[in-house]
């Protein structure tokens, strides 16, 4: 059993997939069902998440998508730490999604145990404020700074590969830096102009292939991607847990849990798709 640390306690990989369930505080966003704009509305949902299964709730201010406005930190931390503070006291494993160092600082001193730096933990100051706080981290794979700073995504036959070689050396680096306590995310929803279709075929590829992103080492977190479609999702949701995502970050949290329970059932009790 692989065991990964955090200051809010230990996460234990023992083969099956874990869920983390998105909670919003951007009422830009377009997922509605993840949204909560008060603490007490921010509670209630993450009692339902936890009810349903989910063991990591993702608290976010700042909407991803790039045709977003951009937040000032200030107003970011204003959303976010009064639902961390809540959350954390209610038991909660908090994972901030930020790729600003200020916010996710605040996050941590708000009792969040993990960063999920949308930035792919480049800044060096990110990488200072995971390594002081001793906050676990999630590495996410972002063709740009930051997802409001993306351009066309790079529609690939061989996207695993070149995926898991960016977050390896990234990894590498890290562990520089002293931060070991990682988990890596291929960073499939992310949202970039383009090819919509292409994305769409390339984001299934990298799920398919999670074997090559496994080679880099630490847990693997897959993101699920929105579509306008549900039963879409429900694809991408089972591809991962039949693929051996450790953990999946859902917006769909009830039908997510029952899908890994159906799915670990079915397969013995590992959630891992079986080959000859």
């Amino acid at each position: 059993m692989r065991r990964l640390d955090t200051p809010a306690g230990p996460l234990c990989f023992d083969g099956g997939t874990k869920v983390m369930g998105v909670l919003n505080l951007s009422p830009e966003s377009h997922n509605t069902q993840t949204v909560a704009t008060t603490v007490p509305a921010a509670l209630e949902l993450a009692a339902r998440y936890r009810e349903w299964g989910a063991e990591i709730i993702d608290v976010g201010a700042q909407s991803s998508r790039y045709d977003v406005p951009t937040l000032d930190v200030d107003e970011e931390i204003r959303r976010l730490v009064p639902a961390v503070e809540a959350l954390s006291a209610e038991g909660h494993l908090v994972s901030v999604d930020t790729w600003k160092p200020e916010v996710a600082r605040a996050g941590v001193a708000a009792g969040a145990a993990i960063v999920n730096d949308t930035g792919g933990l480049g800044d060096p100051e990110m990488r200072r404020v995971v390594a002081e706080s001793g906050a676990a981290a999630i590495v996410v794979y972002v063709e740009g700074a930051n997802p409001h700073a993306v351009d066309e995504i790079d529609v690939r036959p061989d996207k695993a590969a070149v995926t898991a070689r960016w977050l390896a050396e990234r990894v590498t680096a890290l562990e520089a830096d002293g931060i070991d306590r990682v988990i890596v995310d291929p960073g499939i929803a992310i949202n970039y102009p383009g090819d919509y279709a292409g994305y769409t075929r390339m984001q299934l590829d990298v799920i398919r292939r999670l074997d090559v992103i496994r080679t880099v080492g630490p847990p693997i977190l897959v993101p699920i991607p929105r579509k306008q479609e549900d039963h879409r999702v429900m694809a991408y949701i089972t591809l991962a847990v039949e693929h051996g995502a450790d953990i999946i970050r859902v917006h769909d949290v009830a039908e997510a849990c029952d899908l890994v329970r159906l799915l670990t059932d079915v397969s013995g009790g590992a959630g891992r798709l079986r080959t000859s």
